[in-house]
Formats: structure tokens, sequence, C-alpha cells
């Protein structure tokens, strides 16, 4: 499936040292990002969302917060014509499984699968990264549960940096044969182009297969 940028960003959204949000922004062009804050729902969103207006406002976009809390929320026609009409969509951070289950098979979700195939950019930021993955690591114990699938190509633990070794040797060992795992820590990201190049900015850790792996591995 033709798609748009993917960034798979491991926590600390909308702060300090995630100074790639300004390159994907000057990259696909664009002046406003959608923020999907739905893993947030039950994390204060409110101060999360003033954070994020002031982070993009410094990097010269505007922020569209849109209210997608719940199922309800997520078949809204408006919210559904914001997403697809988007060029930078991103999903902010908290429970993975809150975010599945709110999103699946909703207006809004197929709004951003529509988005994304027609080129947009999305960002996921650590539950919000995890769940666009077809594989999702569950967070209550490292093991796989489904995701919506966005992308079946990797797997995503985020913030790697607040993991323990015997936690992401578990996650690592529990990847079907051949899956990307990445381990992500905060304020750090493996991005994904159309023209299939990788790139991982800060600390991003590769497994495949039970073993590390380098960007070079995946071009090859």
């Amino acid at each position: 499936m033709s798609r748009g940028t993917l960034a798979f960003v491991g926590g600390g959204e909308f702060s300090a040292g995630c100074d790639f949000d300004a390159a994907l922004l000057a990259e696909c062009g664009a002046r406003e990002v959608v923020v999907l804050p739905t893993a947030t729902a039950y994390e204060n969103p409110a101060k999360l969302r003033a954070r994020a207006e002031e982070w993009f406002e410094s990097l010269g976009a505007g922020c569209r917060w849109l209210d997608v809390y719940r199922r309800a929320d997520a078949d809204d026609p408006d919210a559904a014509a914001a997403v697809a009409g988007a060029t930078m969509i991103y999903l902010t951070g908290g429970s993975p499984l809150h975010a599945r289950s709110a999103l699946l098979r909703t207006a809004v979700w197929e709004a951003l699968v529509g988005a994304s195939a027609a080129g947009a950019t999305v960002a996921g930021a650590a539950a919000g990264g995890n769940v666009l993955c077809d594989h999702m690591v569950d967070v209550r114990g490292g093991a796989f549960t489904l995701g919506l699938g966005l992308t079946d190509e990797l797997a995503m633990m985020s913030r790697a940096d607040t993991l323990s070794a015997e936690r992401i040797h578990r996650t690592v060992r529990l990847a079907p044969p051949g899956l990307l795992v990445a381990a992500v820590s905060e304020r750090s990201a493996l991005i994904t182009r159309p023209d299939g190049s990788w790139e991982t900015v800060g600390e991003v850790t590769l497994y495949r297969d039970g073993a590390r792996i380098t960007l070079e591995d995946l071009a090859g």
C-alpha cells in the first residue's frame, strides 16, 4: 500500500529534543498539524494540548487539536474530515489499548488510513506509535497483541530508556520471525519514508529474529 512518511517517537512529544518534528514539517509542507490525543484521554489532555500548541507554534506551524477520546468522538464527521484533509497527523502517547478500542473501525481511523495512503505524514508518540502497528506491544507485559495495522513492517517499544533489559529481551524473543522490533527512547524517533528508506534520530535500537541489526541491514 502506498503511504506517506511514518514517524515512531519514543515519548516526550512536543518538547525540547524532538527536533525531528521540524524536519518532518518541512518535508511534507504542513502549515498545520492535526493532533489525535485519543491515547491521552485519561492523562490530562488539556495540559498536553497547551504544550502541543506552544511547540508547533515555535516551529512555525498551527496545531489543530481534535477532541477524539471515545468511539463516539471518532465517528464524528467533522473530526474525520479534519483528518482526511491533513498533511501531517500526530497521535499522542498514553494508553495504546484505549486508543485501539476507541479508533478501531471508525470514521476517523478510516480517514487517517486514507490520508496516509494519499501521502500525509503520520507521527505517533509512545502509545500513539505503538497502536499504528499491526503487531502492537502490550505494555502490560511486553508480549504482542493486535494494533490498528497502519503498518505491518515493525513493532515499537516506546520509552525504551525506562525499560529493563529483561523486558526488552522478552519482547524481542516473542516477536514473530522477520518482524522488525524498534526500541525507541524518549525524544527519539524511527522514521520510514515512502521510498523505503529508514532514519533513526536519537536513541533507537533495532532487532530482528532475536538479534540487533543496523540501518544498513534494513537497506539491504
